[in-house]
């Protein structure tokens, strides 16, 4: 625990560095640039598509009126923004979580090694960047089936807060983990770590999660201020980046240490 909080403070400290800033300009741009052109291209469309459809359930038809009849259409006018919302969500996480994995960990990842590991020995493979790519998407797709067919268990109240918690904890430990690993460690070296500290790892990415429900809270902002929507999703995709960047960080300090303490004890290697 001591060694997570230890590694937590120093990334935190590492957000306000200067190349860290730099840096993150790119995801930002690519990941950002996407998200407000689908904005002001669909966004209205869409809530106007969904209007429509929800408008053809008879059920809902019938609640609509009766929000009407006491007064609450303004909240009948909130759900079709919501719903693409809360569509629209997982697809911004994952975009900004991928760009940043693909563009901006291994810079952050080096930064961190010059300056704190400046005698680590890299052994990974050389194409480390493509296997990351790789290991990364096949680790989102499995993430997003793992939430679509969980959707049923979404009913239960405490199992809603729960999946998409661990959901998204499981794939930044995942992505981050590798990712931060892939250039200094063997397969082996990597495996033996990822499996050793896997509580941490997991507890870590479900950290990391919580801090992603702040950028939430500014699409929900958007969702009840539908002209200016296009807008805070933007701002929203820049606080996913600062969150992924503080996350590759965070694991980065970490991964490092313990990559350090295992090469410092090969017997460790060796009985795993």
């Amino acid at each position: 625990m001591r060694r997570v909080w230890d590694s937590f403070w120093r990334a935190l400290w590492g957000c306000v560095h200067p190349r860290v800033i730099l840096v993150s300009l790119l995801p930002l741009l690519l990941a950002g640039g996407a998200v407000a052109a689908a904005g002001w291209l669909w966004w209205t469309s869409a809530v106007a598509g969904v209007g429509a459809m929800l408008q053809d359930w008879g059920w809902l038809a019938g609640l609509f009126r009766w929000l009407e009849d006491v007064g609450g259409s303004a909240v009948r006018d909130l759900i079709a923004p919501l719903i693409v919302v809360a569509l629209a969500v997982p697809v911004v996480v994952i975009l900004t979580l991928l760009v940043v994995a693909w563009t901006m960990t291994p810079a952050l990842v080096d930064l961190v090694a010059r300056r704190r590991f400046p005698l680590l020995e890299r052994r990974g493979a050389a194409s480390a960047w493509l296997q990351g790519v790789v290991w990364s998407t096949a680790c989102t797709v499995l993430a997003l089936a793992t939430l679509v067919l969980s959707l049923p268990l979404w009913l239960v109240p405490p199992l809603a807060l729960v999946i998409p918690a661990l959901v998204w904890g499981w794939l930044a430990a995942q992505v981050f983990a590798f990712d931060t690993l892939a250039a200094h460690a063997t397969p082996e070296e990597r495996r033996t770590l990822t499996h050793r500290h896997r509580f941490w790892l997991l507890a870590m990415g479900i950290g990391c999660g919580l801090l992603g429900s702040v950028p939430w809270l500014v699409w929900v902002a958007g969702a009840l201020t539908i002209v200016f929507a296009p807008l805070l999703a933007l701002v929203s995709v820049w606080l996913y980046t600062l969150v992924f960047a503080f996350a590759s960080l965070w694991y980065a300090h970490y991964t490092l240490a313990a990559l350090e303490r295992l090469r410092a004890d090969p017997s460790a290697l060796e009985s795993h």
